[in-house]
């Protein structure tokens, strides 16, 4: 009874050690004597304890740094570059097994291999070229890194270039340069709009001259029409008064330019300016006595 009952103990013992719990985040690999005998999903396992053993491996999607590091451009010049690889596990039993079995810590295989995948790459660039055409080396990087890494069981979700700086004399020149440019830019806009406010300025004058130039033509014709009808109206009822007429006229302007007439004593209004127009005076009856 003592036997069966240490017995009883021992298989629980023994069951209760073996039991290994996966978490969804993970997948396992269960070796037996220190060779691999089976895959672990996420959930409940069970390994017999000293004789077998679980390892679990994280799929989720990690990032490694590859850390800064100097590098001579194409224009021989030093560039701080620094970059970050985002990665996971692929989760099926083949990948899990080969990131364990075919690449001895794929992490610090990673950051090894970005970094000199980026000396390969900025080294043919010039540091202008290697700060516009970010987007250009974070892909060549990316394909790099799958290629090399297709038989790891890894995916290369996506690289990110931190980092390219230049030497901080090589910075400051940079920065005069855009500095200028942007005040030349500034100058270029500010005489285009000073130029097309002179255009409308002159287009306005222009528009201007032409309203005087055609009021006066206006004008002119308006007078031309108005001695022409004068003429016509001389001849029509002037006939041989023509120089009646003009006295006249020229008695109307001397009374719409205020001219002072003197007029004699006993004498009449109307026959002092009848006198000045070329019209006989009217004769005054005298009162009876």
């Amino acid at each position: 009874m003592n036997i069966l009952y240490l017995v009883v103990v021992v298989a629980v013992f023994i069951f209760l050690s073996g039991i290994r719990i996966v978490r969804p985040t993970h997948r396992g690999l269960i070796e037996r004597f220190g060779k691999y005998n089976r895959f672990a999903n996420p959930g409940f396992n069970w390994v017999f304890p000293i004789i077998e053993n679980l390892y679990q491996i994280n799929i989720t999607e990690q990032m490694v740094d590859a850390e800064p590091q100097e590098i001579i451009t194409n224009d021989n010049l030093n560039a701080k570059v620094d970059a970050q690889v985002y990665f996971k596990v692929k989760a099926d039993e083949s990948s899990v097994k080969s990131t364990q079995y075919n690449v001895n810590n794929y992490q610090w295989q990673i950051v090894n291999l970005a970094r000199t995948t980026l000396r390969n790459i900025i080294g043919t660039l010039t540091l202008k070229s290697a700060n516009s055409e970010r987007g250009k080396i974070n892909a060549e990087l990316h394909k790099t890194l799958c290629e090399e890494t297709g038989s790891w069981g890894l995916e290369i979700v996506r690289t990110e270039l931190k980092e390219i700086d230049p030497p901080k004399d090589v910075q400051e020149t940079m920065n005069k340069v855009v500095k200028a440019e942007n005040e030349k830019i500034a100058a270029i806009d500010y005489a285009t709009a000073t130029e097309t406010v002179a255009d409308g300025q002159k287009r306005a004058e222009i528009k201007k001259a032409e309203g005087i130039k055609q009021a006066r033509i206006l004008e002119a014709e308006g007078e031309a029409e108005a001695i022409k009808l004068v003429n016509e109206a001389a001849e029509k009822y002037f006939v041989g008064n023509a120089q009646v007429l003009r006295r006249i006229e020229a008695v109307e302007k001397s009374f719409i330019g205020n001219a002072k007439i003197v007029v004699p004593a006993n004498t009449q209004l109307i026959n002092v300016i009848g006198d000045m127009a070329g019209i006989l005076p009217l004769k005054v009856e005298k009162e009876a006595k």
